[in-house]
């Protein structure tokens, strides 16, 4: 059976959404992750935050951790994280 290779950015259906803006450097940029409270996702979260602070000149790392791994991040989580970061990333641990 040949290796099937499923891009998330795509969304379920194929079709093709639009992606958010990146920026082109981190420096001095406030990053935050949305731990999903699956096995070692803090822990990923925080080896994350310390390289992007060391390599990338990030000026904050905030990390929020949701309720439960099976359901989705609440809005007030969301709306937190769109008001004080630059750019969000969602944890994922194993």
């Amino acid at each position: 059976m040949p290796t099937r290779i499923i891009d998330p950015s795509a969304g379920a259906s194929g079709a093709k959404i639009q992606l958010a803006p990146r920026p082109m450097d981190l420096r001095g940029k406030v990053v935050g992750f949305i731990d999903n409270t699956k096995e070692q996702a803090d822990v990923i979260a925080e080896a994350m935050a310390e390289g992007l602070r060391e390599k990338y000149g990030v000026a904050k790392v905030i990390i929020r951790r949701k309720p439960y791994f099976s359901k989705p991040a609440p809005t007030e989580l969301l709306d937190e994280i769109a008001r004080e970061a630059d750019v969000a990333i969602a944890a994922v641990g194993g």
